[in-house]
């Protein structure tokens, strides 16, 4: 076995070793995804991106001591951006998923990114060219938006709405729009007698009157969590049920849904809330700050916290508990979820427009999370001090991110198929 098979083989083990021993079966499933592509292993191999940012590819242009911790949502991949119904009931497209989200270097974010267009540009066949133009895209309208905002926020373009998208951000947008709360519930319940409960189906169990109790109680300790106190008749619990399998980067954790009555015993208003163990993330490993371990109570609190940070008006659903004494994220179900599609996106000029519209929306996260916040972790402006960082070499940290791009994603093609290697035979121990 070569020394970077090796090298992968050490990393991957020592994120999920213990969890493979706990539920091979799930590891099974989630390795199965991760050989399908290339971009499939980067999505579920973060552990292995980060030992390279701190080892092989480390870097420490454009990186300060104030911009190695800022709120970095930790997995930042072309995937991971969809819509959501923000607390003032606006339809936003905004970064999504923040199960990796810790404090560390605001370029790991970007890196994360930028490697991940170079490796859905190569899967839809796209030039070198093509590729860079797209990184230098993103990498242009995160700095400009940065600086906008960090210049008191006149020329920023703000938060992607209805109001402020065009192209396919505006369709995904209203395709959100266009779903609703009944719909919702018509897929994930049934009506039993004169009320919901949820319908069973693959992946979703009933669970004992044991289970029940205890999920109710932490149910009870999430409600104290909330920024905003639930009304009495919004706490009536009506069903409770196991989740298993969901995702490429939750195997092997449990997760319940929980069915309350919404604000009203109307069955249109009924809410789904899942509950779900959350794990260390990939990033802690390598960020040994214990100022930032010991700001959290757990990893569901450490969850909850950095999208509360990192999202302006975050879910009001957003919390969180403890479950057998592991920490719990706890979040709506949301009907107005619609992700982007980019399958369905292959012409340059609709892709450079995404792109841009998502270095926006990066812009945007890094800069919610600091001193203007509710949160005290980070203590300073991160617009002000990421753009005094770049200075004025724009065009050196443009650059810096297009060669990464590149160089990156070669490297994730090459581990992808060292890892398929490894899996397809018998050489990832435990499964």
């Amino acid at each position: 076995m070569g020394t970077r098979s090796s090298f992968l083989l050490d990393v991957l083990m020592a994120e999920f070793g213990e969890s493979i021993e706990e539920d091979p079966a799930a590891f099974s499933r989630k390795f199965r995804k991760m050989a399908a592509s290339p971009f499939a292993f980067y999505r579920g191999s973060a552990c292995l991106f980060y030992a390279d940012m701190t080892g092989t590819y480390a870097d420490d242009r454009f990186l300060d001591e104030p911009t190695s911790r800022v709120w970095i949502h930790g997995d930042l991949h072309a995937e991971n951006f969809g819509t959501y119904m923000n607390a003032s009931g606006v339809l936003v497209f905004n970064v999504n998923d923040f199960d990796e989200a810790y404090v560390g270097p605001y370029v790991w974010d970007l890196k994360r990114f930028a490697a991940s267009v170079a490796l859905l540009g190569y899967a839809k066949a796209l030039s070198d060219d093509s590729i860079s133009m797209l990184v230098t895209d993103f990498a242009g309208a995160y700095v400009v938006e940065l600086a906008a905002i960090a210049a008191g926020g006149d020329d920023a373009i703000g938060s992607l709405t209805l109001d402020t998208t065009t192209g396919v951000l505006h369709r995904v947008l209203q395709t959100a729009r266009l779903r609703t709360r009944v719909a919702l519930l018509d897929a994930e319940t049934v009506i039993d007698g004169y009320d919901r409960r949820f319908a069973l189906m693959a992946g979703r169990e009933p669970v004992d009157a044991a289970t029940r109790r205890a999920v109710l109680g932490a149910f009870v300790d999430y409600l104290t969590t909330l920024p905003v106190r639930v009304d009495p008749v919004e706490q009536v619990v009506k069903d409770v049920a196991l989740r298993k399998g969901v995702g490429i980067g939750s195997a092997g954790l449990p997760s319940y849904n929980l069915l309350l009555e919404g604000h009203s015993q109307a069955l249109e208003n009924d809410v789904v809330l899942y509950m779900k163990q959350a794990a260390a993330p990939a990033v802690a490993r390598h960020v040994t700050d214990e100022k930032v371990r010991a700001y959290f109570k757990h990893q569901g609190h450490r969850t909850a916290e950095s999208q509360r940070a990192l999202q302006a008006y975050a879910d009001p659903w957003l919390g969180y508990t403890t479950l057998d004494g592991v920490g719990q994220l706890v979040a709506e179900v949301s009907p107005y979820s619609a992700d982007l599609d980019w399958d369905e996106v292959n012409e340059p000029a609709e892709l450079r427009s995404i792109v841009q519209d998502l270095g926006r929306a990066v812009a945007r996260m890094h800069s919610v999370a600091d001193d203007e916040s509710s949160h005290d972790l980070v203590d300073f402006s991160t617009e002000e001090a990421i753009v005094d960082v770049i200075g004025s070499d724009r065009s050196g940290f443009i650059g810096m991110l297009v060669e990464f791009a590149h160089r990156y994603g070669a490297q994730a093609r090459e581990d992808h198929q060292r890892f398929v290697d490894l899996f397809r035979n018998g050489r990832l121990p435990g499964v």
